[in-house]
């Protein structure tokens, strides 16, 4: 079961997600879920 869930809102921001998206995969936990929520 996962224990962390990230939502990440994004709204005109595409040249930004691989940025985000590579960030998160680079922290310590590794248990997680990610979110995108386009035009959020």
């Amino acid at each position: 079961m996962v224990k962390i869930s990230v939502i990440i809102p994004l709204y005109n921001k595409e040249k930004h997600i691989k940025e985000t998206l590579d960030s998160l995969c680079n922290q310590t936990v590794t248990d997680f879920e990610a979110i995108v929520v386009d035009d959020g």
